[in-house]
């Protein structure tokens, strides 16, 4: 089973030396990096070998794929990723039209013809701006993949629905661009506003087992990926959702 969690969600999770252990204990066989954690990847490697953990995917910032490809290769061929995704633009650097964005398609398309000799691919992980209608009426997720038909896409569905879009219809429209699914549930209205809004995974309103259902039978070797944006306790966060998780791949049909 390809489950996966990113450790952004664990940053503030006391006992930070027991997070690993805390992932495979809780059935997680992967993890996904980010800049931050991966200053040091011998040591990074070793932890993760000892904790029975790989790391297929990471979160590399656009402008390091851009200006440093090679530096941003021998940081993560230690700890044998595959794939690599732009995680985020602040709001001031965001695009303002269409062909903006389409840059952006195309400097990761171009420094991914680097990344593709050593194994990985590179692509975009998105949040909500991506479904937000541009000045020029686009919409930016839409412009990059129109720019590169290929790109790879990490879906975080979560930001898509609350962006107020069709988390179904992005999914099943650009299939083959999506490698990597981010899981992560939305409470209901006016509850849990000590954590952003976000809810442990079976706990939120989305309707994630269809939405796995549907990726995992158009794609079995897709990764899902679970992540919370502010967990109070990212410890009962990891083990509530990794068992729903479990539950509703049980009970869904590959």
């Amino acid at each position: 089973m390809p489950l996966s969690l990113q450790l952004y969600s664990m940053r503030n999770a006391p006992n930070q030396d027991q997070v690993l252990a805390a992932c495979a204990a809780a059935g997680v066989g992967c993890i996904e990096g980010y800049s931050a954690i991966m200053q040091e990847p011998a040591a990074f490697e070793s932890a993760l070998a000892d904790a029975g953990l790989t790391m297929p995917s990471a979160h590399i910032a656009l402008d390091d794929i851009d200006k440093d490809p090679q530096g941003v290769i021998e940081r993560l061929k230690p700890l044998r990723v595959t794939k690599v995704y732009a995680p985020y633009l602040d709001a001031a650097l965001r695009p303002k039209t269409a062909q903006g964005y389409a840059e952006i398609a195309n400097i990761l398309t171009e420094r991914g013809k680097i990344f593709a000799d050593h194994g990985m691919t590179v692509g975009w992980h998105n949040h909500d701006f991506e479904f937000e209608k541009l000045e020029d009426g686009a919409l930016p997720m839409q412009a990059m993949l129109d720019a590169q038909p290929d790109l790879p896409w990490e879906a975080d569905l979560g930001w898509v629905i609350r962006s107020g879009a069709d988390p179904m219809a992005w999914l099943t429209n650009h299939m083959t661009n999506i490698d990597a699914i981010h899981v992560k549930d939305i409470a209901a209205e006016g509850e849990n506003l000590d954590e952003d809004g976000w809810a442990d995974l079976g706990d939120g309103t989305a309707d994630w087992s269809g939405l796995i259902a549907t990726a995992r039978a158009a794609k079995p070797e897709m990764l899902f990926i679970l992540e919370h944006d502010n967990p109070s306790d990212p410890y009962r966060y990891l083990e509530r959702s990794a068992q729903a998780f479990h539950t509703i791949w049980e009970n869904t049909n590959g």
